[in-house]
């Protein structure tokens, strides 16, 4: 493992054109076009670590910038000098003295630390030979929590308490283990119903999925309520009223118009509300929470979310009924792991957001490592399924019955199809160069 020395960063801007049939489309965001910046770690060995974040187009540009001024904090250390304090590698990225400044912690300087330090728990994962929830879940508890950076975050979860949590989650790993290897974790999609859908496609692709074995059904809402209110009754009747129906607004409302918004909605008894209002505003959603909480709606975000510090006060504030981490927004798996601690310590369920580009591949393998080693439990809990993009990998996501199989490759699942890549590079690609010609 110390052979392995890191002796070039690669980052390249991947784009693909999905806003041409309205994949992804929601209230705020209507034509985007699923990309990342994806990097490459070569070491001094044969083995590489291959890590991305997500983004939906224009500015991916401006992350593969951010990406290369963060690459000489990376340069020339080996991976047993970054694993030996991974929490001050973490650091190190996420608090330079000079690059801090345009965070911290927060925006495109932490996309790219996500992009960068999904690569290296890859090429971690690589060299145990061990797919990245594996390496986890196998993984001493005190050494797992020396990944963590708790500056900021303890007085809601101290290093001594996030111990006791994993050390009390050991009764029955082997077994929940056993079960996911077996069953597979549940999964809800969001495949059916993006708002760019016409009624016979949101028809046919719920037939479809129910068809499938789809249980747990999402849908976008916020530019229309008479059109909210239609489409929601539609799916409502189509899915029957015991499989469960979730609605996201992708931080359309403010904060009344989104109690008001919702309560109209109730009558389709959504699970949750997910995104009602700006990211940011965490007594906001707050507000939202208490209102919705008689109609026995719960409120869901996280996936703009930027670091722990936010995910901390949602807790505290009890803001948020399920949390939404995201593998790519906030600081890779070293800050999810304390996201996924204090949810447990808070006893909010996680509930992963996923979709994008490469976004199932590596965060199934984070709600695994909650299920197996952290939460014990499947209760209310479920990560978000889109049916985007998978081939594009060397190692895609496997659905089977509306579970994720847990992956067998050792690595973060982050590995992309060179001819994927370099046919979607922008602007340069056979893909983008095809499309302006039109």
């Amino acid at each position: 493992m110390s052979g392995s020395k890191i002796i070039n960063v690669r980052v390249r801007d991947v784009r693909f054109p999905t806003s041409l049939e309205q994949h992804g489309s929601d209230a705020m965001h209507t034509d985007p076009d699923y990309s990342v910046a994806y990097v490459v770690l070569d070491t001094d060995t044969e083995l590489k670590g291959y890590g991305l974040t997500f983004t939906v187009g224009r500015g991916t540009e401006i992350v593969v910038c951010a990406v290369k001024a963060l690459s000489t904090l990376v340069l020339g250390k080996t991976l047993e000098e970054i694993t030996g304090d991974f929490r001050g590698f973490y650091r190190l990225l996420s608090s330079d003295g000079q690059m801090r400044w345009i965070g911290p912690e927060k925006g495109v300087i932490q996309l790219a630390t996500a992009a960068i330090l999904n690569a290296v728990w890859d090429l971690w994962a690589r060299v145990e030979g061990k797919p990245l929830w594996k390496l986890l879940a196998d993984m001493d508890p005190v050494k797992l929590i020396s990944c963590i950076d708790f500056r900021y975050i303890t007085d809601a979860l101290t290093e001594q308490q996030a111990l006791d949590i994993l050390l009390k989650a050991k009764t029955g790993k082997k077994t929940r283990e056993e079960q996911m290897l077996r069953e597979g974790y549940p999964a809800y999609t969001t495949s059916c119903a993006w708002l760019g859908y016409t009624d016979q496609q949101l028809t046919q692709l719920c037939s479809e999925a129910l068809a499938q074995g789809w249980t747990k059904f999402k849908v976008k809402v916020g530019a229309d309520m008479q059109d909210d209110i239609r489409r929601c009754r539609l799916i409502r009747k189509l899915i029957g009223p015991d499989n469960t129906l979730m609605i996201d607004a992708n931080q359309r409302w403010d904060v009344n118009e989104a109690v008001n918004w919702v309560t109209k909605l109730a009558e389709f008894h959504p699970l949750w509300i997910e995104e009602p209002t700006c990211p940011d505003d965490i007594l906001g959603h707050a507000s939202i929470s208490k209102a919705l909480a008689p109609f026995g709606i719960g409120v869901a975000s996280g996936e703009q979310c930027h670091n722990r510090v936010m995910f901390k006060q949602f807790l505290q504030a009890s803001a948020l009924q399920f949390v939404q981490i995201d593998s790519c927004r906030v600081g890779s798996v070293n800050e999810n792991l304390a996201i996924i601690l204090m949810a447990a310590k808070f006893n909010v369920p996680v509930c992963p957001h996923a979709g994008g580009v490469g976004l199932c591949e590596l965060v199934q393998h984070l709600i695994l490592f909650d299920y197996i080693s952290v939460s014990a439990s499947l209760s209310n809990r479920m990560c978000e399924y889109v049916d985007h993009l998978h081939e594009h990998f060397k190692s895609p996501t496997i659905i089977r019955n509306a579970h994720y199989i847990p992956p067998v490759d050792p690595g973060f699942s982050c590995e992309m199809l060179e001819e994927s890549v370099q046919k979607h590079q922008y602007p340069d690609g056979e893909v983008w160069r095809d499309i302006e010609k039109q």
